[in-house]
């Protein structure tokens, strides 16, 4: 008898189509491992031109565990914005999977406001680099603070563009910066109790003994006769400088907490300390105030009033001014105080910025003042030219 083969069935077709879904899983996440483990090098990008390949640079390992291994996140992006390469750190701030941040836009990460504004940046990184601060929009739609370092990337021999970005989170910065801004404003609230304790220390008692001393040293001049001539002439001037020295006394204490100013208002205030200032400096100072629409809060009057008192005494000590122009007036929902002379200048962007330097402690003062009380303070200068200082605060 014959033995016969039996016939082996071909696939059916459902059986390739398993197999082929298997292969393509397998792929997926072969390709997912690579994407975590920062073994990809080049990207297939599908845009408005079709399908282009991008090629990754500096893949080699050393490179790889350095970016790696940062605390701030690392992109490497194409013109269009879209991701070829992303670190872990990046990742965690967006607090989205290392794979499904790759190959997509950076924008989607953005605000429709912050986006036109990376837009103007990355035109500007061509030449030196830009920086930005905007918010990151997290996956669970959470908020974080950064800072964007954009530069472009050369390559050679090839024609696409890649933009490289190094993402900071600014959260513990802008908590330093917060605790820091306390702090000024506690000392502030410190100091201007210091300066009413003082003040009043002068007026009740400082004052009080030289007026003594004067009604004792006129008394004693009066009751001296023409025969005392040299004696009497000494008695005389012993007034004068007994004098001279309480009003002397009295404008510092007037200086350390204006009485006027919670009296009679900031206007008057600020007409009182003009006067004297054009009276002890001879320069001519021109003050206009226009009536506000709502009433000044006592924090906000006392933040203007010392601004302006720093401003004047900057313009004595520093400016070799002929002239000064304030002007007090309500500007949309704010009242607004300029301050401008007519003297030598100086560099503001180097006097204000603490990214180019030590600010000076009167302009810091000054700007931290305008902050403590919700407003801005704005500066113009150059040197040889006049100097403008702008200060709006919320009515």
């Amino acid at each position: 008898m014959k033995a016969t083969r039996k016939p082996v069935p071909a696939r059916t077709a459902p059986s390739r189509e398993l197999a082929k879904l298997r292969a393509r899983l397998a792929a997926a996440d072969e390709t997912i491992r690579a994407i975590r483990n920062g073994e990809v090098d080049t990207v297939l990008g599908v845009g408005k031109k079709g399908p282009q390949v991008f090629t990754l640079a500096g893949a080699e390992h050393a490179y790889r565990v350095l970016i790696e291994s940062m605390n701030e996140g690392a992109l490497t992006l194409t013109a269009d914005k879209t991701i070829l390469y992303a670190n872990h750190s990046f990742a965690c701030m967006v607090r989205c999977p290392l794979e499904q941040v790759t190959g997509s836009s950076f924008r989607r990460f953005l605000s429709f406001a912050n986006r036109a504004s990376l837009k103007s940046r990355m035109k500007q990184a061509a030449d030196t680099g830009s920086k930005l601060q905007v918010h990151l929009i997290a996956k669970d739609g959470s908020r974080l603070p950064v800072q964007i370092s954009i530069q472009k990337m050369a390559k050679v021999g090839s024609a696409h563009v890649t933009i490289s970005m190094v993402v900071t989170d600014m959260t513990e910065s802008r908590r330093n910066e917060a605790q820091l801004r306390a702090l000024a404003q506690r000392v502030v609230q410190v100091q201007e109790a210091e300066r009413g304790r003082v003040a009043l220390e002068l007026h009740d008692n400082v004052t009080q003994s030289l007026c003594a001393a004067l009604f004792i040293s006129q008394a004693l001049a009066a009751g001296l006769s023409a025969r005392d001539g040299p004696v009497k002439k000494e008695a005389e001037e012993l007034r004068r400088v007994i004098g001279q020295t309480a009003g002397e006394v009295e404008r510092i204490s007037r200086n350390l907490r204006p009485s006027v100013l919670d009296q009679l208002g900031l206007a008057a205030a600020l007409r009182a300390t003009g006067e004297e200032f054009t009276e002890r400096t001879g320069v001519p100072l021109t003050l206009v105030c226009l009536p506000l629409t709502a009433r000044l809060t006592p924090d906000t009057k006392l933040a203007l009033y010392r601004i302006f008192q720093d401003a004047l005494r900057n313009v004595e000590m520093h400016a070799r001014a002929r002239h000064v122009t304030v002007s007090l007036k309500p500007q949309d929902g704010f009242v607004e105080m300029v301050i401008s002379d007519d003297g030598l200048g100086f560099d503001a962007s180097r006097h204000t910025d603490r990214t180019k330097g030590p600010v000076g402690l009167g302009l810091l003062g000054m700007l931290e003042r305008a902050a403590y009380v919700g407003g801005t303070l704005v500066i113009k200068s150059e040197r040889g030219t006049s100097t403008e200082i702008t200060v709006s605060v919320p009515l």
